[in-house]
C-alpha cells in the first residue's frame, strides 16, 4: 500500500478523517493537505503539505514524490458558502475533482474517494425516506457541483475504470473543529452557544426536519467504504448515507433535557430556502446492503458527547 493524501484535511471532515486514518494505518502512511501554509491545531502532529487542489501540477508533483495510491479529496465550498461565491464554488468542487480523476485515470493513483451531499437533491425529491435513485434538481451551486461530479465520477468509472467512491453525506455534528459553512451548521454552532450562554438564535425554523450524523459515525463509514472490496462498490454515483433526522426544536429539547435553562428562538435567513429544498430523511438501504453500513449514534447519544467535549473557547 502507497500513501493515502487528504486534500482538505484542515475542514470539518477532514480533521477527523485524518486523526482516524493515521490510527488505521500509522502516521507515517498518511498526508494531510490544504490550501492553508500552516497546519491547525489539531493537526500540528500530522504530516502536513500546502497544497492546492486546483494546481494540477502541484498535485502530481506530490503524489509521485511521496507514492500517493489514494486520495480522499474533501476540499470544497459548502452549500451557504458557495451561494456568496459561486463562480469560485463551481471552479474549486469541479475543478479539484477532475486533476484527482485525471490521476487515477493515468493510473498514477490507485483509489479515489470523493464525497458528495444530500444538497443533490431538491424541491421535486421525494422528502421521505428518499431513494438512492430518485429526481435530483438542486437549486443550490453546491448542490449543482455535486451532482454533476457525481456523473463524472460514475462517467470515469465505466470509461476509464476508476475506482473512485462516494457517500452523499448528511449534516455533520461534530466538536473537534468548527463548521465550514453549511446550511445544517446550526446543529453544531448551538452546543456552542448553550455551553457559552445557554441561549442560542437558529437560523432554520423550529420544525425543519435534515437527515443529520454524528462525525465519528460518517468518518467511519467514509473509511469503510473505501476499505470495501471493488466488487461490493456497486454505486460509483454516490452512495446515500442515513443518521438520524431531527429539527431545530427535537435538538432543543434534547440539549434542555441535558441543561434545563436553555432556550432557543428563531430568526431565519437565506439559509432556510437552501433547508427546506433538502429530504427530511434517506433511504440507505444500498449502503447497508453492498459494504455492511450501520449507524451507531442516535440523537441522545450525539447531544450527550457534544456536551461533554466541546470547547466553547473555539469560537
Amino acid at each position: 500500500m502507497g500513501k493515502i493524501l487528504v486534500i482538505g484535511a484542515a475542514g470539518q471532515i477532514g480533521t477527523e478523517l485524518v486523526l482516524a486514518l493515521e490510527k488505521e494505518y500509522g502516521k507515517s502512511n498518511v498526508i494531510a493537505s490544504d490550501v492553508k501554509p500552516e497546519p491547525t491545531v489539531a493537526l500540528r502532529e500530522s504530516n502536513y503539505l500546502s497544497l492546492d487542489v486546483m494546481n494540477a501540477e502541484a498535485l502530481d508533483r506530490v503524489v509521485k514524490e511521496y507514492g500517493v495510491s489514494e486520495i480522499f479529496l474533501l476540499a470544497a465550498l459548502l452549500s451557504a458558502t458557495a451561494e456568496k461565491n459561486p463562480d469560485f464554488a463551481w471552479k474549486l468542487n469541479m475543478e479539484g475533482l477532475f486533476n484527482v480523476l485525471n490521476l487515477a485515470r493515468d493510473k498514477k493513483i490507485e483509489k479515489v474517494f470523493w464525497p458528495s451531499s444530500i444538497a443533490v437533491f431538491g424541491p421535486t425529491t421525494p422528502k421521505d425516506m428518499t431513494p438512492q435513485c430518485t429526481i435530483m434538481e438542486p437549486t443550490t451551486v453546491y448542490g449543482i457541483s455535486k451532482q454533476s461530479g457525481e456523473q463524472w465520477c460514475n462517467y470515469y468509472h465505466r470509461k476509464y475504470d476508476v475506482d473512485v467512491r462516494s457517500i452523499r453525506y448528511p449534516g455533520l455534528i461534530s466538536y473537534t473543529s468548527l463548521p465550514g459553512g453549511g446550511t445544517t451548521d446550526y446543529a453544531v454552532d448551538i452546543f456552542y452557544h448553550a455551553k457559552r450562554s445557554n441561549r442560542y438564535t437558529c437560523f432554520l425554523s423550529e420544525n425543519t426536519a435534515l437527515p443529520m450524523m454524528y462525525m465519528e459515525d460518517a468518518i467511519r463509514a467514509t473509511i469503510q467504504i473505501m476499505q470495501s472490496p471493488k466488487e461490493n462498490i456497486k454505486i460509483r454515483t454516490s452512495y446515500n448515507l442515513a443518521g438520524m433526522s431531527f429539527t431545530p426544536k427535537l435538538l432543543a429539547e434534547a440539549i434542555k433535557e441535558r441543561l434545563p435553562g436553555f432556550g432557543i428562538n428563531y430568526a431565519t435567513d437565506f439559509r432556510q430556502e437552501i433547508a427546506d429544498s433538502w429530504p427530511n430523511s434517506i433511504d440507505d438501504q444500498d449502503a447497508k446492503n453492498d459494504w455492511g453500513w450501520s449507524m451507531s449514534y442516535d440523537l441522545s447519544a450525539t447531544v450527550k458527547l457534544m456536551l461533554e467535549n466541546i470547547d466553547e473557547s473555539l469560537m
